[in-house]
């Protein structure tokens, strides 16, 4: 990761708004309350690069599933081999006699990435399914 010099900059708020940021940053933990705004701008510029279709992304695919449905575990190997290129990892857990969780590690494309957690979200016994992305840190290779 390269080091980037640090900028500053100074930004005006109303008191009130100033009061629920404070208290913000005390509950969710933030070291200050510039860590707290980085936080805020990369979430921002993390969410807007999810609209480009082929922005490079890392993410996991969160999934609660009903491991009695007949054949859903097989086709949910079958997907991630289709998408073997986005697919870095996956990991299987028994929450349950009946429910298993599966983390799915992803990177690529933005758009694949939605495309395949839309596919493995909407099949029958699917009890959750939740895509998580973050921008992808570009190598220097």
């Amino acid at each position: 990761m390269v080091e980037s010099k640090v900028v500053r900059f100074s930004v005006s708020v109303e008191e009130d708004l100033f009061r629920d940021f404070d208290q913000y940053c005390r509950q969710e933990k933030f070291a200050t309350r510039s860590e707290a705004v980085r936080q805020m701008i990369r979430d921002k510029l993390t969410e807007r690069a999810w609209t480009e279709e082929t922005t490079e992304v890392a993410g996991t695919l969160t999934l609660v599933y009903d491991h009695h449905r007949s054949q859903l575990r097989d086709r949910l190997l079958e997907l991630q081999h289709d998408y073997h290129q986005w697919v870095l990892s996956a990991i299987h857990a028994h929450l349950t006699k009946d429910l298993c969780l599966e983390v799915i590690l992803l990177r690529g494309p933005a758009g694949e990435l939605r495309q395949l957690a839309a596919q493995l979200r909407g099949m029958k016994g699917i009890h959750k399914g939740e895509l998580v992305m973050a921008a992808a840190p570009q190598t220097n290779h």
